[in-house]
């Protein structure tokens, strides 16, 4: 079966949209896309879908409630909900530094979870 779809390319500012014919493993780029990126952008959107993961957990006794995290590269999209609710589980004790991993190797995929800023224990007046 063939199927034909329209992909937009975020890799840069010009954001093509790209018509793609697909069928298994083949490709085709059929318009719209400016430049070689776009054609591995849309092989990639089509065949392997994947995003940076961006979220936060909570964090006992720190100066702030929350504290940001992101994965360490992108996580394959059907697994996102996945990683989300192994950080939903999860609280952090104060001090936190930035970069510090919270997860490593989420969902046995080699992706590590890791934070985003610092966070001070809570300074009592």
């Amino acid at each position: 079966m063939t199927i034909e779809k329209e992909v937009t390319c975020i890799v840069c500012p010009i954001g093509c949209k790209i018509l793609v014919k697909y069928t298994g493993t083949s490709l085709d780029v059929l318009t719209g896309n400016k430049c070689k990126k776009g054609i591995e952008y849309a092989r990639s959107e089509v065949f392997n879908p994947r995003r940076m993961l961006t979220s936060s957990i909570h964090v006992q006794g720190g100066e702030w409630p929350l504290v940001s995290v992101k994965s360490t590269t992108s996580v394959p999209k059907d697994k996102i909900f996945t990683v989300l609710e192994e950080l939903h589980k999860i609280t952090i004790k104060a001090p936190i530094k930035s970069k510090q991993i919270i997860l490593k190797n989420v969902a046995n995929m080699g992706i590590d979870i890791i934070t985003t800023k610092t966070v001070h224990v809570l300074k009592k007046p």
